[in-house]
């Protein structure tokens, strides 16, 4: 009995403040993926030069170096071979920087684009939209009913012709002629029905192919409507008065509204006009143009289900406009 407490006493005094048992060394199979380190060999193998690349990231060269090691023994292959002065990539070095580089590279574009540097932003979106009058007619009249049913979201509007591209910073892409490749919900908002209108005081008392009496106003930003709409009523350019070039259709409108001239337009554009009086279509003049309206919530926004919820929003009030039923 006396032996064994000798002895407890003992592993207590010999023991005290070290493990009871040795570490198991850590091998490949259960050590972690030494993330920073492949971060910092991408950086040499990009910039070709340990110090160039603790500069692009902010470190020691020293530091550098002890990543490089990490990462070697956990591979065990070497990266880099010595040729004299000068160190460049092995085989297996090539082959590791071609396999993670761009998988690396787009992990940390996606989380610096993703992080909310201002969370008085998170219920807020950009919309980024190619369809300048749409916007202007539609849109933003009624982007207070949109807020108000999200809980006072704003909705920030820029408009562009341009397609957009992967540093663009926007959480909706609302279009009509525009691409997109990167990853993101979509919704066909509109199939886009054209109409030829005019003042109700110059198009009364005119029987049907009279309107050939007044100009008809070219949209430029659309050169592709009045074409499709005479193909489709079986017009040629000699068929018909050329009016004025306007760029945009709401520049247009104005002077439909106002003068002895005529528009062929988006029906969803001029729907509120000819219900409230101030414009008229001109009899068996309506035709689909084959544009379609869709609105994209990209993955990568910072809020996405605001921008899904946006989409929806949009949808419903297009079928609600005068002349915006999907056909």
């Amino acid at each position: 009995m006396r032996l064994y407490i000798i002895i407890y006493i003992w592993n207590l005094i010999y023991f005290r403040g070290r493990e009871p048992f040795p570490r198991t060394t850590l091998t490949a199979d259960n050590q972690d993926v030494p993330l920073n380190a492949i971060r910092a060999f991408v950086a040499i193998a990009r910039e070709r030069s340990v110090s160039k690349a603790a500069r692009a990231l902010s470190t020691t060269q020293s530091s550098i170096s002890r990543h490089l090691l990490v990462l070697e023994e956990y591979l065990g292959a070497s990266l880099f071979e010595r040729r004299g002065r000068m160190s460049d990539l092995s085989d297996y070095g090539r082959l590791f920087a071609g396999a993670v580089s761009e998988p690396l590279e787009t992990i940390c574009f996606t989380a610096h684009r993703m992080r909310r540097k201002n969370l008085a932003d998170v219920n807020r979106l950009v919309l980024r939209t190619s369809l300048a009058t749409f916007a202007t007619h539609i849109l933003v009249p009624h982007l207070d009913a949109f807020s108000r049913d999200m809980g006072g979201a704003t909705v920030d509007v820029v408009t562009s012709l341009a397609t957009p591209g992967a540093s663009d910073r926007f959480d909706v892409l609302l279009t009509r002629d525009l691409s997109i490749v990167e990853p993101s919900d979509h919704w066909e908002i509109h199939q886009e029905q054209l109409v030829l209108v005019g003042a109700p005081a110059h198009l009364r008392g005119k029987a049907n192919g009279q309107f050939r009496s007044l100009p008809i106003l070219s949209i430029t930003s659309r050169p592709d409507i009045l074409p499709t709409w005479l193909r489709a009523m079986g017009l040629a350019n000699r068929d018909i008065i050329a009016g004025a070039r306007v760029e945009h259709h709401y520049l247009a409108l104005p002077a439909v509204l106002s003068g002895k001239c005529l528009l062929v337009a988006p029906e969803i554009l001029v729907g509120h006009y000819v219900r409230d009086g101030m414009l008229e279509v001109v009899d068996d003049s309506r035709t689909p143009s084959g544009m379609h309206y869709r609105a994209y919530a990209l993955d990568r926004s910072a809020n996405p289900e605001l921008a899904r919820a946006f989409c929806r929003w949009l949808a419903r009030l297009c079928r609600t406009m005068p002349g915006g039923e999907l056909r």
